[in-house]
């Protein structure tokens, strides 16, 4: 087989796969400031923080952390965490993507990617998640997925949301 014959990563569907140490690096260099990290990644990771350290930063009891990209070695596109918060369902967190993924349409892509995984790896069939109100872009993707805003659980700056499988 010669090298014509072979997909370019840029032609390969994105996929998810664990995160490398390379990819740490990469995602730390998303976060470019404290409001960002704290829009991103809650209150728990304080900004600066050192990229190389985000594999531990970022874990949480149960939580299964994806990288998104177009093959196993293809630079990371998306990255994504989700953890059983009740039986049947999954909660999606700390999604972000590359400033150079954006726009494309693979935040929903990295959504999708995401709940496809929490089903088949722990029989999620409803999701959850919270965003920041003002987070439009955010917002239209989880609408179009078909999420909901729980206004019980949601406040003056953050939507908690839902979806059934």
């Amino acid at each position: 087989m010669d090298s014509r014959s072979a997909p370019s990563p840029s032609f390969l569907p994105p996929s998810l796969r664990a995160p490398e140490a390379a990819d740490y690096l990469a995602l730390g260099g998303w976060v470019r400031d404290a409001d960002t990290c704290l829009r991103w990644a809650g209150p728990k990771l304080k900004y600066p923080f050192k990229p190389a350290r985000l594999s531990r930063l970022l874990a949480e009891p149960g939580a299964n952390s994806f990288v998104m990209s177009r093959g196993p070695a293809a630079p990371a596109l998306g990255f994504g965490q989700f953890w059983v918060r009740d039986p049947g369902v999954a909660h999606l967190a700390r999604i972000i993507l590359a400033p150079t993924a954006r726009g494309q349409g693979l935040g929903t892509t990295l959504c999708e990617l995401l709940m496809a995984e929490a089903t088949h790896a722990v029989g999620a069939s409803a999701f959850t998640l919270r965003v920041y109100r003002d987070n439009d872009p955010a917002l239209a993707i989880y609408e179009r997925l078909g999420f909901a805003v729980v206004p019980d659980l949601s406040d003056a700056r953050v939507f908690a949301m839902r979806k059934q499988a």
